[in-house]
């Protein structure tokens, strides 16, 4: 146990630190951080890699065990009934209080009061349900993910042109938030865990995807929602961007609402474990009580975790983006976000459980190093973007639609393992720290340019969600080319060797 949190503490350091050098390099050079802003900053990255570090060790024992044994447990009832009452019911639940989209919920209502913190909360954790079911179904009936993808987001795309502008970025900001700490580990574990039992073909294959299908639901249901509630949103941009006045103390004052956010999103994943443990699973006790110990792990570690990025980070990067924007050469958002956009993501949670389950079942074919680099080439060209989009005031469809157009024509020719990754990386990559340093940066920044942040600022999360569909599926055609090669070189010895014979 004490070498798991070793290995754990050093990936979580070097995740955490280069964001804070970066930070402190803007801060002594051209966008200087509030008075006393700084300690509450360093204080908060300490905190980070603390409460990341305890937070994966206990996504090792408990969370990706628990929904492992979900997934087989409900694929042994071999009833497809079951399975997707189950699937809706545990996607609701584990939604409804994810941190990350409590985080967006309360960021959207800030900026547009007319749009429901409550409703937007149900909406989504409704889509989720939805298309988690259809994920589970899926790998029962053993139907080819690409096609789904293909499909739903065709059907997307065409509810999304009845949507008032300024829910798009919303809606599509919503798909990627939703697929934080909490959900993905349960979601992923539970998708491998029915495909293993579910005996298919090829059950990496088809367990990985889950994530990505489950990332569509929240999309179509914040769509709908603009269509069908009416509500009147506002111009909501050309404002000033209030500014909190903040100090160490702060950790404190937010420690119990953030002790109280992820005890909410534990509580329902911690029920269905009970009706599962007595109906279904009947682990031996040992195994019980590995999983709970997992669960108070997972805890403390997202309560130390968002915690510091409520505490320090959200406020320093919203302090930055206003700086930033404020300057002559407002430019310079662009190779900033390049900059964060690499860093960033490996500090995700989700994205360290993703890339070692990845390695896992894919036998180490898929080297979790491989994943890490292109997860942050992608997703420093999407912040690049994003920031593009603030300085310019672009709107959202000019990215959004080319980038999805390409992403699903990559699943034709990409191998499928790949394709499933990929979709789940999308949701993965985004997750705490896009939801609260880089959008809060970047709200920040597109006040202080003047922009509307609905429009202009809102869609970056999207931008980090839709950047690995296309770099994942392109370094799966970089491997089925190595593999090509591979066969053609062991062939050409194979026949010389039968020549010499």
């Amino acid at each position: 146990m004490i070498s798991n949190f070793t290995a754990r503490f050093k990936e979580s350091a070097v995740s955490i630190v280069p964001v804070m050098l970066i930070v402190l390099l803007l801060h002594f050079t051209i966008a200087p951080l509030n008075p006393g802003q700084l300690p509450q900053f360093l204080a908060g990255g300490v905190l980070l890699i603390l409460g990341l570090t305890i937070f994966l060790a206990g996504a090792d024992i408990g969370m990706v065990p628990f929904g492992q044994r979900v997934g087989s447990a409900l694929a042994r009832k071999r009833s497809l009934a079951l399975v997707i009452a189950a699937s809706f019911i545990i996607g609701f639940a584990v939604t409804i209080a994810e941190p990350d989209v409590q985080v967006l919920a309360g960021q959207v209502n800030n900026v547009a009061p007319g749009i429901s913190r409550v409703q937007l909360l149900v909406m989504i954790a409704l889509g989720v349900g939805a298309f988690m079911t259809i994920g589970a179904a899926r790998i029962v009936l053993r139907l080819p993910l690409s096609w789904l993808l293909i499909v739903f987001y065709l059907l997307l795309f065409g509810l999304c042109a009845f949507v008032d502008s300024r829910f798009i970025g919303v809606a599509f900001d919503a798909g990627g938030a939703t697929t934080g700490p909490i959900t993905v580990p349960f979601i992923m574990a539970m998708g491998l865990g029915v495909a293993a039992v579910a005996k298919t073909d090829n059950e990496s294959d088809s367990g990985f995807g889950m994530v990505g299908l489950a990332s569509i639901g929240p999309i179509a249901a914040v769509a709908v929602m603009g269509v069908a509630s009416g509500v009147d949103i506002g111009a909501a941009g050309g404002g000033e961007l209030e500014q909190k006045t903040v100090s160490l103390a702060y950790f404190i004052e937010v420690l119990p609402h953030v002790a109280e956010e992820i005890s909410l999103a534990l509580a329902p994943i911690i029920l269905i474990f009970a009706v599962f443990q007595i109906f279904l699973m009947q682990m031996p006790g040992t195994s019980v009580k590995r999983i709970i110990m997992g669960f108070v792990y997972t805890w403390i570690g997202l309560v130390i975790f968002m915690t510091a990025v409520n505490g320090g980070f959200a406020y320093a990067g919203q302090t930055l983006g206003v700086a930033l924007g404020s300057l002559e050469q407002v430019w310079i958002l662009i190779p900033i976000g390049l900059i964060l956009g690499a860093v960033v993501v490996v500090a995700e949670p989700a994205v360290w459980v993703l890339t070692e389950q990845v390695e896992g079942a894919s036998g180490g074919y898929i080297a979790r190093k491989a994943m890490l680099a292109a997860l942050s080439i992608s997703i420093a060209a999407a912040v690049a973007i994003g920031m593009f989009r603030v300085v310019g005031q672009v709107s959202i469809w000019y990215v959004i639609l080319p980038g999805y157009a390409l992403a699903l024509l990559l699943t034709r020719f990409c191998p499928p393992m790949f394709t499933a990754i990929a979709f789940d990386s999308g949701g993965v990559a985004s997750g705490p720290m896009s939801a609260t340093f880089v959008l809060s940066l970047t709200l920040g920044a597109s006040y202080a340019v003047g922009g509307n942040p609905l429009t202009d600022a809102f869609g970056m999360i999207a931008m980090i969600a839709m950047a690995p569909l296309i770099t994942i599926q392109i370094l799966g055609l970089i491997f089925r080319f190595m593999e090509y090669k591979r066969d053609k070189r062991e062939k050409a010895k194979a026949a010389e060797g039968a020549d010499e014979r």
